[in-house]
């Protein structure tokens, strides 16, 4: 089974005044997202052919508990699946001092270049 993790100190920056999510300094919701995410692609770090990467198309999160800032936020994805260019991870976050969220997440396998030349394309529609 593959797994990878992802962690980040909490800062100002990462908060969720800061990111325009809430009013607080804990860290916001965004930035666990990318957390999570971030800690699924680290779990298909050197599984992937040559110009294939993957983009996230879908992730249910549930945020459970704040974390302040100073504090360091760990995520932990394995992948429970994969069918063709999809995989489909769970992922677990944590602070130091326990759970502080969870997440289901999918993500596809693209052809970077060809992905990137699609979307810069929108620009001249």
């Amino acid at each position: 089974m593959r797994t990878g993790t992802a962690q980040s100190m909490v800062t100002l920056q990462n908060t969720a005044r800061a990111m325009g999510s809430g009013s607080l300094e804990v860290f916001a919701t965004p930035a666990l997202v990318a957390l999570m995410e971030s800690a699924a692609c680290n779990a298909l770090e050197g599984t992937l052919e040559e110009g294939v990467t993957t983009v996230g198309v879908e992730i249910r999160v549930e945020h459970l508990a704040a974390t302040p800032v100073g504090m360091e936020v760990r995520a932990a994805a394995t992948l429970v699946s994969q069918e063709g260019r999809a995989y489909a991870f769970s992922i677990e976050a944590f602070d130091e001092a326990g759970l502080i969220g969870k997440a289901e997440h999918r993500r596809v396998a693209v052809k970077a270049e060809r992905f990137q030349q699609k979307a810069e394309a929108k620009k001249n529609n």
